[in-house]
């Protein structure tokens, strides 16, 4: 995966390269010695209220995504982080893969609701046979003689 072209989301919603921003620090995880000169934490941040992207989806598509990410945005901003691997160009890859699963997710359609339906009588015979059992196993568990008072 190319870390610096467009990175596409889904068919239609595909972000540009300048609306993306990059920011490097040092990582906190493995790196050998050279963990502590080579700034190979990766963060990416996007904004959606900037984004050209958002502005061609259709209004439903953009309240969905805007809802969906509220609690994650960070003074208006969406902010990724990656810092498991050693090499930077890896980190930012990785970066590149939450934020396209992450905005997937928030414009995903919303799963059907369940229809309720009643429950079945081999699993109310199986649930009492369960309750059943289970006291039985706690009835042996008696003192036995042993004087517990």
């Amino acid at each position: 995966m190319r870390v610096d072209g467009p990175l596409p989301v889904t068919e239609g919603f595909v972000l540009e390269p300048d609306e993306l921003r990059w920011r490097f620090s040092r990582s906190p995880g493995p790196g050998g010695q050279g963990v502590n000169t080579t700034d190979s934490r990766a963060e990416l941040i996007w904004r959606p209220d900037a984004s050209p992207a958002v502005a061609r989806l259709s209004p439903a598509l953009q309240e969905r995504l805007h809802a969906r990410l509220a609690g994650a945005l960070v003074d208006g901003a969406l902010v990724v982080a990656a810092s498991e691997y050693r090499a930077q160009l890896r980190n930012r890859q990785a970066a590149r893969e939450r934020l396209v699963r992450q905005l997937r997710q928030a414009l995903a359609a919303p799963a059907p609701r369940r229809r309720r339906t009643a429950t079945t009588r081999g699993s109310v015979e199986r649930r009492l046979k369960a309750k059943q059992l289970r006291s039985q196993v706690k009835a042996r568990r008696g003192g036995r003689g042993a004087d517990w008072s």
